[in-house]
């Protein structure tokens, strides 16, 4: 490997982790309800690889050397290479899901076919069927089609051969949509109480054919589930005449045909259906069709009904950080000391309450958050809009881009306006990934500001098993320098120069590498001279050429480089001109380590920053992004205890190396988990007054 030059390829590291994903569900240590909610989070990862990666690639084959992008220079054969994984990986998978399947039927849960079921289980799937599904399916008899239907990404199908027993008519084929839109996907069967029985909302279907198709006359059906993943990528025109809005809402409704990157079907169907739905398709190799089991979008499973077990999920309940702990304000606590949050260990409601101290303070003047994904009922958006009505200004920056939210994102735009609050919507070449909240407040005839910094999205939702930080904040630098980037925003770039003058905040895309590179330089020239030199770096991808041989550099001198990183990993971690290898780890737990922390030591000099950005080109050079250094001391001290608890774990950490293998760190005396750790660490902290 020539030093400083050679990657390891992003998609395949993302495999990588996609494998560690599998990990925890084949772990028989992991709760039963928690292993089939890891495969659906497999099922639904890689749902989102082929619809964006993967449409990338096979665009990048088609523009040819003018997309070697992203560390890519051999599109064509990382396809090929992705194919071979997937493949494997969907083998595993089922292997896994049959050994589940059969600790489920040990546990008194059984998910039931339509060959299974009992007399009185198929007397409630026909009236099921009658009252609930005829109204929501419309088969069409494909062969009588000229224009074969669009398959709709995210959905699943049922493909029918129709023929009779004694061969008097001829095949005829089918499909019917699974309308999982409109009715769960898992129904519970009528059983005893010691028993608990599912089916899926296709077998019910399956069991009801021959009503379904009675008009024709056939008695022998054979149904199997298909899925095709469809590329998600929306092109933005550069139309000046359209509107930004309206070419976004072009896009979305463009993406429902988008081109097919993956066609998936039960190894089971009827060899010659398949052929002809690979034909009527206009599907080649190229296209990865993949051979699966009997159950297709398996990320349903993320949302396995949690009644049919007997014990609750066991995740550990969120608590309020100390010193927010019933007290009559927490601007006043914010005023007085900077806040660090560490989600989802401490409440999020923590921050909710900030904005609805906020709406009601009759000395704030103005609001201004950015928005990036929203929860659905989203609690935040809720005292944005009270704020308004207390006579408040409110000005929201959103971004209409963040991929699959950007229906959602569109909706509340609109309900936002509806109310009284100023929305802008960002640049349309630069998506605005910051999380930032500022809080303009008259104090004794002076202007105030504080406001808060996070790594993670204002959503109650995910903020439950997302880990993230958040800095609630009055330090006087960092909020007029947040308010500055909000000018920057809502002004449509006009004060650019402004943001891009910015000293304590480092922001994406003026100048965050620019200041990493520093940062790695500084501790490369203190180990050079046989001072202290550390690099600790947690973020969930590293995939930026530049940073990653600043990295090398690091290591080749000696450097101690340790990296928490959760997904991909374009960096090799050990050579043979290096003084010290990399130490680099990935933790794959109940929470997804959402988080951004860089820790640099060189010489007597540390500097310590939680941010937005993944060490990613587009975080850095597409992207608003915000990260913001830590300065009080106690904080500093409590976020690297959580790093090193983390750079310790020995239960879920895994190695990253250079052949990718996935190993878990070998656990040497008392089990570490570093989740676990982390919770009793912050939920017993002592705070001085």
């Amino acid at each position: 490997m020539p030093e400083l030059q050679k990657f390891i390829k992003r998609d395949i590291s993302w495999l990588s982790f996609n494998e560690r994903v599998l990990q925890e569900a084949s772990d028989p240590a992991v709760p039963l309800q928690e292993r089939i909610r890891f495969l659906g989070i497999f099922s639904n990862n890689l749902d989102e690889f082929f619809r964006v990666r993967v449409a990338t690639l096979r665009r990048m084959v088609e523009y040819g050397r003018l997309a070697k992008v992203h560390l890519e220079e051999d599109a064509a054969g990382t396809l090929d290479q992705i194919q071979r994984i997937v493949i494997r990986q969907q083998e595993v998978f089922s292997k896994i899901w049959r050994k589940i399947k059969r600790e489920l039927k040990q546990a008194g849960v059984q998910l039931k076919t339509e060959k299974q079921l009992n007399g009185k289980e198929k007397q409630f799937v026909v009236q099921y069927f009658e009252e609930q599904v005829r109204s929501q399916i419309i088969p069409l008899m494909i062969e009588s089609i000229p224009q074969f239907p669009a398959l709709r990404d995210e959905f699943i199908y049922l493909a029918v051969v129709l023929s009779s027993k004694d061969g008097r008519l001829p095949k005829r084929y089918a499909l019917i949509e699974i309308p999982t839109g409109s009715l769960p996907r898992f129904v519970i069967l009528p059983g005893s109480n010691h028993e608990k029985h599912i089916i899926l909302l296709e077998d019910i279907i399956r069991f009801n054919l021959p009503s379904v198709f009675a008009y024709f006359g056939y008695d022998r059906f054979l149904a199997h589930v298909i899925k095709m993943t469809r590329d998600a990528e929306l092109d933005i025109d550069n139309d000046v005449s359209t509107s930004f809005i309206q070419q976004i809402e072009k896009a979305l409704k463009n993406r429902k045909h988008g081109r097919p990157v993956r066609f998936i079907y039960d190894r089971q169907i009827d060899p010659a259906l398949l052929d002809y739905l690979i034909k009527r398709l206009n599907l080649t190799k190229k296209d990865h069709l993949i051979p699966g089991d009997r159950i297709h979008n398996f990320k349903d499973f993320m949302s396995f009904p949690d009644l049919i077990f007997q014990e609750r999920r066991h995740r550990r309940k969120s608590f309020i950080h100390p010193l927010l702990h019933r007290q009559p304000s927490i601007t006043r606590i914010i005023m007085q000391r900077d806040v660090l949050l560490h989600f989802p260990y401490h409440d999020f409601n923590s921050l909710i309450d900030l904005l609805r101290e906020a709406a009601i303070d009759p000395d704030v003047r103005a609001i201004h958050v950015t928005a990036y994904r929203l929860a659905t009922r989203s609690k935040i958006v809720n005292a944005l809009i009270n704020a308004v009505r207390n006579g408040k200004k409110v000005y929201v920056v959103i971004e209409l881009r963040a991929r699959f939210n950007e229906e959602e994102n569109l909706r509340w735009k609109n309900k936002l306006e509806e109310e009284g609050v100023k929305v802008f919507v960002g640049f349309p070449n630069m998506k605005i990934h910051a999380k930032l909240g500022l809080i303009e407040k008259e104090v004794n005839g002076q202007s105030v500001h504080y406001g808060f910094v996070c790594t993670g999205n204002l959503n109650e939702d995910t903020a439950t098993y997302y880990a993230d930080f958040c800095l609630l904040t009055a330090h006087q630098h960092i909020m007029q320098e947040v308010q500055r980037v909000f000018q920057y925003l809502e002004s449509g770039g006009v004060h650019e120069k402004d943001a891009a003058e910015c000293k304590t905040l480092i922001l994406s895309p003026f100048h965050t590498r620019d200041k990493m590179m520093a940062h790695i330089a500084a501790c490369v020239k203190a180990r050079k001279h046989q001072r202290p030199a550390q690099i600790i770096l947690k973020m969930n991808a590293l995939s930026d050429p530049q940073l990653i041989q600043a990295i090398y550099k690091a290591a080749r001198v000696g450097v101690d480089v340790r990296l928490i990183v959760r997904s991909i990993c374009c960096a090799f971690t050990r050579h043979k001109s290096w003084a010290k290898d990399i130490h680099a780890i990935s933790i794959v737990d109940e929470y997804l380590e959402h988080g951004r922390v860089f820790y640099f030591k060189a010489g007597d000099k540390e500097s310590l920053y939680i941010s937005s950005a993944d060490w990613m080109i587009r975080n850095l050079d597409h992207r608003v992004e915000a990260t913001v250094p830590i300065f009080d001391e106690q904080l500093k001290a409590e976020l690297m205890h959580v790093l090193q608890l983390q750079l310790h774990d020995n239960v879920k950490a895994r190695i990253l190396d250079n052949a990718q293998q996935n190993k878990y760190v070998p656990t040497r005396g008392r089990p570490r988990r570093s989740q676990l750790q982390i919770y009793n660490y912050l939920s017993r902290k002592k705070y001085p007054a």
